[in-house]
């Protein structure tokens, strides 16, 4: 499993989820602010086509293969956020705050 933040540069991310995408290595996003990268639209609609027996993904400029086995996980430290409705319906969210 391989972990990335927001803080780290763009192109670090990028080559971290084209690999992890292409592998199949989960992904997990720490400590999420309310706004995303445009970057990760596709994955979080899972814009996925598939071609014959292989899946792709329209990732950044270029087609990259799916593998199914890829997980994406995102994690923030915010009490209560407040996400787009745009992502609400993309995502599925679990709130485990300790009351």
């Amino acid at each position: 499993m391989k972990v990335i933040k927001p803080t780290n540069d763009p192109n670090t991310i990028s080559r971290t989820l084209e690999s992890s995408i292409t592998i199949g290595i989960p992904v997990i996003l720490e400590d999420a602010n309310e706004t995303f990268d445009p970057l990760l639209d596709p994955l979080l609609s899972k814009q996925i086509e598939k071609k014959g027996s292989e899946m792709y993904m329209k990732f950044g400029d270029q087609m990259i293969t799916f593998n199914p086995d890829f997980k994406f996980y995102i994690t923030t430290k915010m009490s209560r956020p407040h996400y787009s409705p745009e992502i609400c319906v993309k995502v599925t969210m679990l709130n485990f705050m300790v009351t």
